[in-house]
């Protein structure tokens, strides 16, 4: 008897456990839904139709969007923005790792811990010196120094996850490497990169969603239309079409749908590379 109540238990708590994990779920995917949902109706059934899916879907609203709204100049910019920006972070901060964990030079440890100490600085407290910085460097408004600022702001973390991952690789492999005739440069790319897989994915990822939904840096830098990236220009949108609800919902989902997309297909990998940091030692 004791047995069974035990089971009954277990089934009960894995009921209420299932169904408050489902009610999240649904609490987190409404406003998508409903975000969807409205970038497909008219201004005027809007308000007024209360069905989930509309009598007449009018997908016109996000070519008008594209189009009108500007947003594929915006969506081109947040690619090349989070592309090239992205690309450079991987690059940088994986010689840097490399080097922190597996190379002995003078004041690794200070400069290391400094690194870890920028990370302790709330992200828009690091937005001033980064303005003021490029005005003096005559940077502001222009592609390479809103991607160099976005560079800046995530290097801290991507060094941290990469060191975390290159200090438990055997060092067997970097002496088989060395006899083979690699330099350092040469393990970092042949070695020590394929490792790191896992954390370079989790990197790519954390990184492409910070850079792809940034607002504020982008409202300090970019004035210009043309070089705006999809948050700022989505901003811009709304103050000009705020009437137009249909076509607003619909320059949101053009916003939304690449990160969501993004993260649909590498959850995984971030569940993989998180676990595999945390068991680093």
């Amino acid at each position: 008897m004791a047995v069974s109540n035990y089971k009954w238990i277990r089934v009960v708590q894995s009921v209420f456990s299932h169904v408050f994990l489902i009610f999240v779920a649904l609490t987190c995917l409404f406003p998508l839904l409903w975000m969807l949902r409205s970038s497909l109706m008219t201004n005027e059934t809007i308000f007024i139709d209360k069905a989930l899916i509309p009598q007449t879907l009018h997908f016109n609203n996000f070519y008008l969007a594209w189009t009108q709204g500007k947003f594929g100049v915006y969506f081109l910019n947040s690619i090349i923005y989070t592309a090239s920006a992205v690309f450079a972070i991987i690059v940088i901060a994986s010689l840097a790792a490399y080097a922190f964990s597996r190379l002995q030079f003078p004041g690794k440890n200070f400069f290391f811990y400094l690194f870890l100490a920028a990370m302790m600085i709330p992200l828009p407290g690091s937005f001033v010196p980064l303005v003021v910085l490029m005005n003096k460097l005559h940077l502001a408004n222009t592609r390479i120094g809103y991607i160099l600022c976005m560079i800046n702001v995530g290097l801290s973390l991507s060094i941290y996850i990469l060191k975390t991952f290159f200090d438990k690789m055997p060092s067997a492999l970097e002496d088989a490497a060395r006899i083979d005739g690699c330099s350092k440069l040469g393990i970092w790319f042949h070695v020590a990169l394929p490792l790191a897989r896992p954390a370079i994915a989790v990197v790519v990822i954390f990184n492409t969603l910070n850079i792809w939904n940034e607002y504020i840096l982008a409202t300090l830098l970019l004035n210009h239309e043309h070089l705006m990236p999809l948050q700022r220009g989505l901003m811009v949108y709304q103050g000009a079409y705020s009437v137009d609800y249909p076509m607003l919902m619909a320059g949101l989902s053009i916003t939304a749908a690449p990160v969501v997309l993004v993260y649909l297909f590498m959850q995984k990998h971030i569940i993989k590379g998180l676990s595999e940091g945390a068991t680093a030692g």
